[in-house]
């Protein structure tokens, strides 16, 4: 008898199996694999996806002002790739998948495009930004925008805060520093908020919150993703790339972003070369640590205040390496001051900023402002909402009384890239390093002026449980094998959690 009812159960199990029945998506946590599996299977709608983290940005919003803006327009997008997907016409890992933009990323729909500033409510771009159009060509729905420190930074704000979506906040700890200024794009992908976001960086804007916010942030060679559409700081150093919960989302998001774009020539040209045949996905092995040679400046890692128990974290992180076969050199020096790097930087940004604004507005179809003096002037006549009495404008006053490129900022310039050569260059050559590792952030300015990529990795939870993050970075093209390092690092630790919403 008992025999005969497993028999039984056996068989209704086969029959709902075959109806599609017994499969069950779990949503929180969800991977770009997980979701297309349950495509496959029918487990999962687009659909039910995008009202999953509508829902979400419902409920947690409120709290994380982590969303500025969501697409009215989305569940109508998720309906049609599952059209598609009914039909065979599929087009790759990301179509169906929801994705959270950076506000300074520009999308030609109904959602606005502002930097997280009032003044540029109600513009109107004239095209997508060329990497929300090859994530448009690759399926995804776009969900929304993503708040972000206003101006991405370049003006002086607090952390995660801009006049259109207020302060951001830590999902893992409430009154700690999100960071910025892609600090939307990390809170929303900590907390389930979206299935995979894009940031944005010139000097730490990815690294720094992914770090912070316990997500997987790829920080991209210079060019190797289009600006064209992005609101910008400078040329020099500005790049697009994927905020997500783990490496493979993250390396999913990178293959469909990268490549040439004719708005963005000269530099998604040079830096075409470096994207391998056969993309980034190739590149995601458990052995990738194996045989690799890591350098630890001794620099990043001292004098930054971390705790006791974040160090001992770090230590043992890089005995993990050397577990997996990495071979560690520790005691090594950029011999490059980040002083150094940020005075000369700053100079040269402000007349780049100032350009670079001048020419995105000029581009607009619409806009309320025409120049950096509308700008200046629309936040004079705004105090309030601005909050000029708290963050004033100093930075962005500073830029418009600059002159062009002349001399002294050539001059700048042409130091910063031999900071570079001299600098981490020249350490990564003369010890033929595959990366430098780093501590949350702080190469950050070595990889910024030289145009060199970065991938922060979760690697702990402070005394507080606050999170940090660990930074690969290497050499211009250098993404397969810091994706390699990254991923084997990853697998190796399994360090992410969910956010705990702490106080």
């Amino acid at each position: 008898m008992a025999w005969l009812r497993v028999q039984a159960v056996a068989i209704v199990l086969a029959l709902l199996t075959a109806a599609g029945v017994t499969h069950s998506f779990e949503f929180h946590e969800a991977t770009v694999d997980a979701i297309q599996l349950g495509f496959r299977n029918g487990s999962l709608t687009s659909a039910t996806l995008v009202r999953f983290y509508l829902d979400q940005i419902r409920r947690l919003n409120p709290l994380l002002h982590a969303v500025i803006e969501v697409n009215p327009d989305a569940l109508r997008q998720a309906a049609r790739t599952d059209a598609e997907r009914r039909r065979g016409m599929a087009t790759g890992a990301l179509h169906g998948v929801p994705v959270l933009l950076k506000d300074n990323i520009a999308t030609r729909d109904v959602l606005n495009t502002t930097a997280g500033s009032l003044a540029l409510l109600g513009s109107v771009v004239k095209r997508d930004a060329g990497v929300a159009a090859r994530l448009r060509r690759a399926g995804a729905v776009v969900l929304g925008k993503a708040s972000l420190s206003e101006w991405a930074n370049f003006r002086n704000v607090h952390n995660g805060w801009s006049a259109r979506g207020g302060q951001t906040r830590n999902p893992y700890v409430l009154s700690s520093d999100p960071c910025g200024s892609s600090s939307g794009s990390g809170v929303a992908a900590a907390a389930n908020m979206a299935a995979v976001t894009l940031g944005t960086e010139t000097d730490g804007s990815i690294l720094c919150p992914s770090s912070f916010n316990s997500v997987v942030g790829i920080k991209p060679t210079v060019g190797l993703t289009s600006r064209a559409g992005v609101v910008p700081i400078t040329p020099r150093q500005d790049t697009v790339g994927p905020m997500c919960r783990t490496v493979s989302d993250a390396v999913h998001v990178l293959d469909a972003i990268v490549g040439y774009d004719k708005l963005d020539a000269v530099a998604t040209r040079a830096a075409s070369k470096y994207i391998p045949h056969g993309g980034y996905l190739q590149f995601l092995k458990k052995d990738g640590l194996r045989g690799k040679r890591i350098g630890v400046p001794n620099e990043l890692f001292l004098f930054q205040g971390f705790g006791e128990k974040q160090m001992r974290v770090y230590k043992q992180h890089l005995a993990t390496m050397r577990k997996q076969g990495a071979m560690v050199i520790e005691n090594l020096d950029i011999a490059i001051d980040s002083q150094d790097i940020v005075s000369n930087e700053w100079t040269a940004m402000l007349t780049e900023f100032k350009l670079s604004i001048n020419e995105y507005l000029a581009d607009l179809s619409y806009s309320p402002v025409h120049s950096l003096a509308d700008i200046i002037a629309f936040n004079k006549a705004h105090p309030i909402e601005e909050r000029l009495k708290d963050f004033g404008q100093q930075n962005l006053i500073l830029a418009q009384n600059t002159n062009g490129i002349g001399r002294l900022e050539r001059a700048r310039i042409r130091w910063l890239k031999e900071l570079s050569a001299n600098g981490l260059e020249k350490l990564m050559k003369e010890h033929q390093l595959d990366a430098i590792v780093a501590p949350e952030h702080y190469a950050s300015n070595h990889l910024a002026i030289g145009g060199q990529p970065g991938i922060i990795v979760p690697a702990g939870y402070n005394e507080k449980g606050v999170p940090f993050g660990i930074c690969f970075g290497g050499l211009q093209g250098y993404e397969p094998r810091l994706i390699e390092m990254a991923y084997a690092f990853e697998q190796a630790t399994k360090v992410r959690r969910p956010p705990m919403f702490k106080p």
